[in-house]
Order: C-alpha cells, then sequence, then structure tokens
C-alpha cells in the first residue's frame, strides 16, 4: 500500500479565491489527497468554508479530508455533502460521541477520521477499541516527535495513524515508515515540487505513488530518427488534443515530473508543454498499443493545447459526410448546458425561462409531475410512452439542477462514490 502526502490547508480567515488556487496547485503537482480545515464555530464563517470546499472539489480530482466544527449530526451530513471523501472531527471539542456512530451507520465506516491532539491517547487500548466500535476510519494525529516508543504504539494500532506535521522538526521518511501510518499530512510542501520529494522517498525504499512505466523504453519501436509519436487526448471527455513525439530523455523526463515533455523535431531538444505558456499538461496515464510503436497519453490540460490557441490541433476540418454524430455520452451534459445558458441568457418565450421565472416551486411541481408520467407510463404496454416520459423527467430534472447550482458533474462524483 502506497504511503500518502496529503497537504493541509489551513482555510480560517483566508480568501476562497486564494484556497482553491493553492488547493489546485497540489492536485496537479501529485498530491494524493487533501485536507482543509477551519474549526471557526461562527456560523457564518463556517457556511462560507463548505461553499468554498464545495467548489474547489469541482475543480480537483484527487479525494479531499474536511475539517470543521462538528456538533451535531447535521454538521457531518452537510460537510460530507460538500463532496469531501471523508470529515475529519476533532475528538477534543466533541460534546455528543454518539455522532460518531450515527456518522459512520449513515455515511459508512470509510468516511469518518478522528482528529487527536496527544499521542497519549493512542496508547489507551479501551478508547482506541471504542473508536473503532463507533465506525471510525482512521486517526489524525497532530504534531508528534518519532521515537521508538511511538513507532512501537503506531505500528501496533488496530486503526490507520495520518500524522499531520509542519515538517520544521521531523523529517518525512521517519514520519511515513512506522507501519499503520496511512500518510503524512502537512503545509511544507506550498510551492515546491512534490514530484521531486516522493522521488526522494522512494529513494529511500518509502513506497510512494508516482509514475513508473511497466514496459522498459528500450523495448518500444521507434522510428528512424529514435522517436516514437505520442497522441495526446483530454483524460475527461478523450478528446484529441495534439499529437507529438518523444525520445527516451523526453519519455523519463514525462515518467519522472508527471508533466508531458516532448522532442522538438525542428528545435532538436527537449520540449516541456506550457514551459512558456503556462499551459502544461498533467499526465494521468500513459498506454503503448499492440505494435508499441504509438503512446496514447491521458492528460489533464491547462488552457489551450494548440499554439493557436485553439484547445486542440485538430481544429480545420478537411471535410465530412452527413451522419448523426451525436455522442450519447455527452448527450445530458449538453442540455444542461443548453439549460444553463438560458438561466443565464434568458431569451423571450422559451419555456426553460417560464420554469425560471415562476422559481422553485413550480419546477418541483413539474418535476413531481414527471414522476407520476413515468410510473403510469411503465405500467403501460411498450416502451415508447416511457421513453418519452423519462426524457420530459431528465430534462424537468436538469431546469432544477440549474436552479439549485448542480451540474452532472457533482452528481457523477456522489455516484463514484457509491460504487
Amino acid at each position: 500500500m502506497y504511503k500518502k502526502i496529503i497537504p493541509y490547508i489551513n482555510c480560517e480567515n483566508e480568501i476562497a479565491a486564494n484556497v482553491i488556487k493553492e488547493a489546485t496547485q497540489y492536485g496537479y503537482s501529485g498530491a494524493d489527497e487533501l485536507f482543509l480545515f477551519n474549526y471557526s464555530t461562527d456560523e457564518a464563517s463556517e457556511e462560507e468554508f463548505l461553499y468554498t470546499v464545495k467548489d474547489l472539489i469541482k475543480q480537483v480530482d484527487i479525494p479531499v479530508y474536511i475539517g470543521c466544527y462538528i456538533k451535531r449530526f447535521e454538521d457531518v451530513k452537510k460537510a460530507l455533502y460538500t463532496g469531501a471523501a471523508y470529515v475529519v472531527i476533532k475528538y477534543s471539542i466533541l460534546k455528543d460521541k454518539n455522532v460518531l456512530k450515527e456518522a459512520s451507520e449513515r455515511f459508512g465506516k470509510d468516511k469518518i477520521v478522528i482528529e487527536l491532539e496527544d499521542y497519549k491517547d493512542i496508547q489507551d487500548n479501551t478508547f482506541i477499541s471504542e473508536l473503532i466500535e463507533s465506525g471510525v476510519y482512521a486517526i489524525l494525529l497532530k504534531h508528534v516527535e518519532i521515537t521508538g516508543e511511538i513507532v512501537e504504539t503506531i505500528s501496533s494500532l488496530q486503526l490507520p495513524i495520518i500524522i499531520r506535521d509542519s515538517l520544521k522538526k521531523n523529517d518525512i521518511a521517519s514520519l511515513l515508515e512506522p507501519y499503520n501510518v496511512l500518510g503524512v499530512s502537512t503545509n511544507h510542501y506550498k510551492d515546491k515540487d512534490l514530484m521531486k520529494a516522493k522521488l526522494s522517498l522512494k529513494q529511500q525504499n518509502i513506497q510512494v505513488n508516482t509514475f513508473e512505466s511497466s514496459i522498459d523504453f528500450s523495448e518500444f519501436k521507434l522510428n528512424e530518427a529514435g522517436l516514437i509519436p505520442v497522441v495526446v487526448q483530454d483524460y475527461k471527455t478523450s478528446e484529441v488534443l495534439m499529437v507529438a513525439y518523444m525520445n527516451e530523455e523526453a519519455f523519463h523526463k514525462t515518467v519522472e515530473t508527471g508533466r508531458m515533455t516532448y522532442y522538438s523535431r525542428s528545435r532538436q531538444s527537449l520540449w516541456l508543454k506550457g514551459e512558456t505558456s503556462g499551459h502544461y499538461q498533467y499526465v494521468k496515464s500513459m498506454s503503448i498499443d499492440c505494435d508499441k510503436d504509438t503512446i496514447l497519453a491521458k492528460v489533464l490540460q491547462i488552457g489551450a493545447a494548440c499554439h493557436t490557441g485553439n484547445r486542440s490541433c485538430f481544429f480545420q476540418e478537411l471535410y465530412k459526410k452527413e451522419y448523426d454524430d451525436t455522442n450519447p455520452l455527452t448527450v445530458l451534459s449538453d442540455v444542461y448546458n443548453i439549460i444553463l445558458d438560458r438561466k443565464q441568457n434568458p431569451k423571450e418565450g422559451s419555456y426553460t425561462n417560464y420554469l425560471f421565472d415562476k422559481g422553485i416551486d413550480k419546477i418541483l411541481k413539474k418535476c413531481g409531475e414527471e414522476a407520476t408520467e413515468i410510473v403510469i407510463a411503465a405500467k403501460n404496454p411498450g416502451s415508447e410512452e416511457l421513453k418519452y416520459e423519462i426524457s420530459d423527467y431528465l430534462y424537468h430534472l436538469m431546469v432544477l439542477m440549474a436552479q439549485c447550482n448542480l451540474d452532472w458533474n457533482d452528481i457523477i462524483k456522489e455516484l463514484a462514490h457509491r460504487r
């Protein structure tokens, strides 16, 4: 199992835009997970924090721990409804301990993390047994100085440990090394190269998640110039963004840094995509074809892939035969985007704008009516009527989503958590 590096961001009194920018950069640079916290008891501050986390989670694709002031079960629910993968509950300020069991029964035993401030707490076997019984997934332990005694205690625990530390006194390798340590949460790597830090840990035999090719470059079939073509796709949409070439050095640089590096045939030198424009390509996966003579890279593209400013280099259509190019995987998103455009740019006579103008009660009434129509249609023979009614319902559901500031990414992420 890989040891994780989990950057933390103290969000109290921080501007939302700055938090999102910092978190996004951590996601790009190789963080395994993120820990965001604001333990303020001020309700306005808490609501703003929850909104920031929800917005942030739409923009990063790594799991997020959220730490906030938890008084009752409803607070846990609000925290996890942001889309966070885990909620961190500070045990010292939790008055109702029954919240732990109630939350784990509702959301699952892999969602609740307890934050402890005194390592002596983990030496109390009865206390640890109570946490396990309550459905706690892991313990977040603050600022410990690694000694033989602590290593022994941590290694014998029945719960995984995340150590939160600024790394001003401790070395990260010594914190990650003990058995049972899931990861280290730190702010040490702000504005630092996380992938470089991971490679250093790997050299110290600490198992961390880095890129590593399953096939050696020597097995690739290269062209006469010693290069291999690379087809680059957007990792979410599979849109082809560009085609470039790699030599062995460019390939190893890409694997090492997690950013696409190519060999420029015109300049006869390595080329880090985005080095001058800022339009970096962060690697999500790389595959080789059956002949081992072409690489397929799936990337997170920042900005435009093409030097012309176009998203993709393949924007010039040569010819097109008439055909139905409807992509079933994007239809719902396409329709939703039209609905959202109507909300932002009203059009006279539009039924969608009529619903938005009437407000949430009218939209909910229509959703209820269409749901009933589905039930009636399903009882009738044949599927044509049912197909129509389901389509009608999905349209009104998307109007509701737009009204409530939800999109398909929110729904898909929630469904993915339930797999």
